[in-house]
C-alpha cells in the first residue's frame, strides 16, 4: 500500500480536485475510494452532496489546500472516513463518533425499523399514559439505536448501557446535541438494569469471532475499538452471557432484537428459542439478505 502523504495539483476545479484524491486512494488499496473522497471534500467545504455537485467546476479554494491534503493522506492510511470528520449519519440523524464507538451501519436501521414496528403493536393495545414501554440499549456505543427508537416513538422511556465510560460521554453528548431524554447507565450488559421491569431490549453487541478480527479490513481492526468487536471464540459470548443475566431483570422483555454476524442467526434463534420465554422468534435479513438480526416476541401478538 501506498503510504505516502498525498500532494494535490495547483490550479484545479473541484471536480478534478476529486477525481485526483479518489485516484491516490485507489492506489492507496482503500476500498470506495470515490465516496470517501466526495464524504471527505464535502465536509471540508460545507457543502451537501447537491451543492458539491452544483460547485465542480468551480476553482478549488487555496485556502484549503493543505487541510485537504491531510485528510486525504489520513484516508490513505486507512483511518475512518468517518472518524477523520467526526461524524456519521444514522436514521436521518447526525451522530459524532470517534475511535471510543463504532460507526453505526445502515444494515443496524432494519432493526430499529422492525422493533418500533412491532413495539408499536405489541403495546397498541395498552393506554399509553398507564404504560409507556421501557426500551433498553444494551452496548449502545454512540448511542443511535437508543437514540433512533426515542426520535421516532417519543413516547417511549429509553435506557441505555455501555461497558466503556469513553463510549459513554459520547451517547450522552449525541443524545443533548439530538435533545432526547435517555438514562445512561455504565456497566456490562445486563447490568445495570437489575431490578427493572424492562418491556424491550435490543442491543447489537460484539459479535465478531476473536480470530477473525485480524482478518478484517484495516479500517475497522485498525481503528474501530476491539471491545466493541470481539465476541469471544465463535462470537456469540455477550448473547449467552445476556440470556444467563435474565434473572436480574424484573421478568423477561416483551420483546428482544438483536444484531449479529453472519452465520450466527440460527444459533442466536436458538438460545432465545431455549430460555422459553419468547413465543415468537423471527430472522430478518439484511440488504444483502444475510440474516443480520433476531427477534423474539412474547404472546402470540
Amino acid at each position: 500500500m501506498n503510504r505516502d502523504s498525498y500532494v494535490m495539483s495547483a490550479a484545479i476545479n473541484i471536480k478534478e480536485a476529486l477525481q485526483e484524491a479518489s485516484s491516490f486512494l485507489e492506489k492507496a488499496g482503500i476500498m470506495e475510494p470515490e465516496s470517501n473522497a466526495r464524504l471527505l471534500l464535502s465536509h471540508l467545504l460545507g457543502f451537501s452532496p447537491a451543492a458539491l455537485l452544483a460547485a465542480q467546476r468551480e476553482p478549488f479554494p487555496g485556502s484549503r489546500r493543505a487541510e485537504w491534503e491531510q485528510l486525504v493522506s489520513r484516508k490513505a492510511q486507512g483511518e475512518p472516513a468517518q472518524y477523520i470528520i467526526g461524524e456519521q449519519e444514522f436514521y436521518g440523524l447526525s451522530f459524532e463518533v470517534n475511535p471510543a464507538v463504532l460507526i453505526p451501519r445502515p444494515e443496524t436501521e432494519l432493526l430499529v425499523e422492525r422493533i418500533v414496528q412491532l413495539g408499536s403493536g405489541l403495546f397498541s393495545a395498552e393506554a399509553p399514559a398507564a404504560h409507556s414501554p421501557l426500551v433498553a440499549d444494551i452496548g449502545t456505543g454512540s448511542g443511535a439505536i437508543a437514540a433512533a427508537i426515542k426520535h421516532l416513538r417519543p413516547g417511549w422511556r429509553l435506557m441505555a448501557s455501555d461497558i466503556s465510560p469513553a463510549a459513554l460521554e459520547v451517547a450522552r453528548r449525541n443524545a443533548a446535541r439530538l435533545d432526547l431524554q435517555i438514562d445512561f447507565r455504565e456497566g456490562n450488559l445486563l447490568e445495570p438494569f437489575t431490578g427493572l421491569k424492562l418491556d424491550i431490549l435490543v442491543s447489537n453487541p460484539p459479535y465478531i469471532p476473536a480470530a477473525v478480527i485480524e482478518g478484517l479490513q484495516p479500517e475497522v481492526k485498525n481503528y474501530e475499538p476491539r471491545s466493541a468487536l470481539d465476541g469471544g471464540a465463535d462470537g456469540l459470548d455477550p448473547y449467552r452471557i445476556m440470556m444467563e443475566q435474565l434473572p436480574l431483570l424484573e421478568a423477561p422483555p416483551r420483546l428482544i432484537g438483536f444484531e449479529l454476524g453472519m452465520g450466527q442467526a440460527d444459533e442466536v434463534a436458538e438460545l432465545l428459542d431455549k430460555t422459553g420465554y419468547w413465543s415468537r422468534i423471527e430472522t430478518v435479513k439484511d440488504y444483502a439478505g444475510i440474516g443480520r438480526h433476531v427477534i423474539g416476541m412474547a404472546g402470540s401478538n
